[in-house]
């Protein structure tokens, strides 16, 4: 089996992404941190777009993969485990979009948890629930995205909900108000071990001092 090594921010959703779909397959894998505001020239010279995640694949001379979804793709292709696309062509196809839809929620997030803007903050905040809406019109009977099986859908909106359990701590933005089955799925994945264990114990303390260095209006509220 080829060694692997995941080059990783703690906060970043991407990661966990991939975290989580190495948790599901079993794969033993290094997490390698770095600080994004100050990158090591290794990780420039690996990563094309400067981003992480990075997956390291040490075998036939090495290779780095980057993109989150690529890096799923590639784990879903190549280990053993539990499978986390359908086999169904069409519903793998329509799985890639939903994964693809989660990455424009996340788009989103990034514009509601870093302004200080009341109007842009609250357009966000509707753009959010607006998206979510979309979300609960494609859920069905649950617990996750595809009913009783774990999908690559499921691990990437499991680290859009993480934001959440921090957000809820501070104002109620009133995302998931009519969107019963998106709660539901939301409760689902937390409990997930995959999914809790794709952060530190930190997260959350992490992810308030990023707010605090925005000057986020979210805090405001909580004020």
């Amino acid at each position: 089996m080829a060694a692997l090594k995941l080059i990783s921010h703690k906060l970043c959703p991407y990661v966990q992404r991939a975290v989580i779909a190495l948790n599901e397959k079993g794969v033993p894998f290094e997490r390698i941190d770095i600080d994004l505001a100050n990158k090591p020239d290794w990780f420039l010279k690996i990563s094309p777009l400067g981003k992480v995640p990075v997956l390291l694949v040490e075998t036939d001379g090495g290779a780095a993969l980057f993109e989150s979804n690529v890096i799923c793709e590639y784990i879903e292709e190549t280990q053993a485990g539990a499978k986390l696309h359908p086999r169904d062509a069409l519903k793998r196809a329509q799985h890639r979009a939903w994964m693809e839809f989660g990455s424009t929620i996340l788009s989103e997030l990034w514009g509601l948890e870093t302004t200080g803007d009341p109007a842009i903050f609250e357009s966000k905040r509707r753009a959010v629930a607006a998206k979510f809406a979309r979300v609960e019109e494609a859920l069905g009977a649950g617990p996750y995205f595809a009913g009783e099986n774990f999908s690559l859908v499921d691990a990437v909106f499991a680290p859009i909900f993480r934001y959440f359990d921090v957000f809820d701590q501070l104002t109620d933005l009133s995302v998931f108000a009519d969107a019963p089955k998106v709660r539901a799925w939301r409760v689902a994945l937390a409990k997930r071990p995959s999914a809790r264990t794709a952060v530190g114990p930190d997260y959350p303390q992490l992810l308030h001092a990023f707010l605090v260095r925005h000057d986020a209006h979210m805090l405001k509220l909580a004020a």
